[in-house]
């Protein structure tokens, strides 16, 4: 029979113990009130996206799929409280992430809301939780799955593992856990069952499969089953991160030489990554942001003229980006230019380049059909090649510069060393309830979204269960 280990195996605190620790005894009015307020604009921001997400063919296809394991009664963004827990916190992390549209801790790389309030919200809502304690379940959860992101330095990506699944997995185990009150030990041991759950892959990247929309909710759901099997008993291994077989080692091959496993505890509960997490300012993976600001920038330098004129006056783009993701947003370079669908588009340097040089703006109308398929968008497209930049700040910043060169010669350049959203360049409260606004009423009226808003903004001062209520509330 297998036990815990006992004397000397547990004098030294393991990670786990240490992020167990700081979870098990985090109480509400121990969190400052800018990371709260932070914690309410980040969750709203996460809900407009849902709702945004109504319509969409992977939407629906995703909820078909999810009726089949039969009903129950958690809540469905907009939809009604139809599956059962687990189903509702995959189908709500479907929606939240299903337009990479959602929040990114840049350092960690990392869509942690997208999973951690789709758990948050499920287990407040079954314990019959405060919104108090949802909200700080959530703090809670994004510290852990942002600082397990932030030990691999980016390495994740790198050998083709998706951090939004893999760290997500981890916070939201921590996230179920305190709401179910497991104490630290419970909480340390989930983490080492999560290990065993915690998963996502890039592949989606080589022809615009569906799968990373699906890792956040599926993160959600594993680390509600680890919280619960500890809270029953199970045992998991307890060195889930730093072991020989642990999350870094057996992810990150090589690469574990460059993974700083002190980011994972240090200043917790001083520092709180929360802070750092950047909100979308635009539907495109996060990497390309810098290259597009800077291309919407050139955009009011470009001859004047139609479309087709201005592409047919650009000789050849350049961008330069960071090394560290020219696998995701760059290459294969044949793919990248002519995206085969809306998800290829969002991880295309050359069609979010070209698309805001020629049109000063790249937003979720850039990715329907018809977009896909405009001749000078795409004929200029075949003329963006990129560069490594050797001054990026990556994963701190996501930077980006752009440079044309004219058929008669003229060069233009403009450089984002610093991405928009970013937390040394935020967007404001208002700039988000802006965005919010504008991705709630795509299914929305005006009046419902606005009661939405107040409810989360106010969360910390009502019932989880009354929030839940009024977001199944069918669209």
């Amino acid at each position: 029979m297998n036990a815990p280990a006992s004397g000397a195996e547990q004098a030294t605190a393991t990670i786990s113990d240490v992020l167990a620790h700081f979870a098990s005894t985090l109480a509400p009015d121990a969190i400052p009130t800018a990371v709260r307020e932070r914690a309410k604009y980040l969750i709203l921001d996460a809900i407009g996206l849902a709702y945004a997400s109504h319509g969409y063919r992977y939407e629906g296809v995703s909820l078909d799929a999810l009726r089949t394991f039969g009903p129950g009664n958690a809540c469905v963004i907009g939809h009604g409280r139809i599956l059962g827990m687990r189903d509702a916190v995959l189908m709500n992390g479907i929606l939240v992430h299903g337009l990479d549209y959602d929040d990114t801790h840049s350092r960690g790389v990392i869509h942690a809301t997208a999973s951690i309030l789709p758990t948050a919200l499920a287990v407040a809502d079954q314990t019959l939780a405060s919104g108090n304690d949802l909200l700080t379940a959530y703090i809670a959860g994004m510290e852990i799955a942002t600082r397990i992101g932030m030990v691999a330095q980016g390495g994740f990506h790198q050998v083709g593992f998706h951090p939004t699944g893999l760290a997500g997995a981890f916070g939201c185990t921590v996230t179920a856990g305190w709401l179910q009150g497991l104490d630290a030990p419970q909480l340390a041991m989930a983490q080492g069952i999560a290990l065993s759950m915690a998963s996502g892959s890039l592949e989606f990247l080589e022809d615009g499969a569906w799968t990373k929309r699906m890792h956040p909710g599926w993160a959600g759901a594993a680390g509600i089953m680890a919280a619960t099997l500890a809270q029953h008993g199970y045992i998991g291994p307890r060195h889930a991160y730093e072991g020989r077989f642990g999350l870094y080692a057996s992810h990150l091959g090589e690469r574990m030489a460059q993974a700083d496993l002190g980011l994972a505890t240090e200043a917790l509960g001083e520092r709180w990554q929360i802070e750092e997490v950047a909100i979308k300012p635009m539907p495109a993976c996060h990497f390309t942001h810098g290259p597009a600001d800077a291309a919407m920038a050139l955009s009011h330098q470009l001859p004047a003229g139609s479309r087709t004129q201005q592409a047919t006056s650009i000789r050849k783009v350049r961008v330069l980006v960071p090394q560290q993701v020219v696998s995701t947003v760059c290459e294969p370079v044949a793919n990248k230019r002519r995206p085969a669908n809306s998800y290829d588009a969002q991880f295309s340097i050359p069609y979010i380049v070209a698309t805001g040089l020629l049109k000063g703006r790249f937003t979720l109308d850039e990715l329907d059909a018809a977009a896909l398929a405009d001749p000078d968008v795409l004929s200029l497209a075949a003329k963006v090649d990129y560069e490594i930049d050797p001054a990026s700040t990556f994963p701190r910043h996501y930077t980006g510069e752009v440079v044309v060169e004219l058929a008669d010669g003229t060069v233009l350049r403009h450089r984002e060393a610093v991405n928009r959203g970013n937390t040394d360049r935020p967007l404001t409260p208002e700039d988000i309830l802006a965005k919010y606004h504008e991705n709630a009423t795509r299914t929305l009226g005006a009046a419902r979204a606005e009661r939405v808003a107040n409810a989360v903004l106010a969360l910390d001062r009502a019932d989880a269960s009354t929030l839940a209520n009024l977001l199944a509330d069918p669209v």
